[in-house]
């Protein structure tokens, strides 16, 4: 499968700040979510195409452009958080890995938000575990809003992100 034209930078930043373009506004508003809980600064666009190979895109070249930072020298490259959003609390924990996966408890087939399928928010999430080369654990601890949820979701893995990219705190 070939590349959609996507164009993306990650950086680490005192406060969360993106400009996401993928096509899909849902997916520009968790990814935005994401940049701010991680305290990262995010320009992510992605050339239209079908939606599943929008998110897909989005998730590898998010991913890719993450990977440098999870594995600058001295960056951490182990994170971990929980985060609420209204009812839904979520918790995600990731490390840099030669062999990455995403595991998570969560099954959204059949449900949609925002007008598109659910689904298409984990195929994201698969794309940008094997573009940043992360094993990455999403756990939903609460939560019955499906909106919600994906934003306690993706709150958690920003911020385990930006603990990643961080250096290590002394013990």
């Amino acid at each position: 499968m070939a590349d959609l034209q996507t164009e993306a930078r990650v950086s680490l930043s005192q406060v969360g700040e993106s400009n996401v373009a993928t096509g899909l506004p849902v997916l520009d508003h968790l990814v935005g979510e994401l940049a701010r809980a991680g305290r990262l600064k995010v320009s992510l666009e992605v050339a239209p195409d079908s939606v599943d190979e929008q998110a897909a895109a989005a998730g590898r070249g998010f991913g890719r452009a993450i990977s440098e930072l999870a594995r600058a020298d001295g960056a951490a490259g182990v994170g971990w958080a929980i985060l609420p959003a209204d009812e839904a609390l979520a918790a995600a924990s990731l490390e840099v890995a030669d062999s990455p996966h995403l595991w998570a408890n969560v099954d959204f087939s059949g449900q949609r938000v925002a007008g598109i399928a659910t689904d298409v928010v984990s195929r994201f999430l698969e794309e940008f575990a094997r573009g940043a080369r992360l094993n990455l654990h999403v756990r939903l601890l609460e939560g019955e809003d499906p909106q919600h949820v994906l934003v306690a979701m993706f709150k958690a893995v920003g911020a385990a992100l930006g603990a990643a990219c961080r250096p290590q705190l002394p013990a």
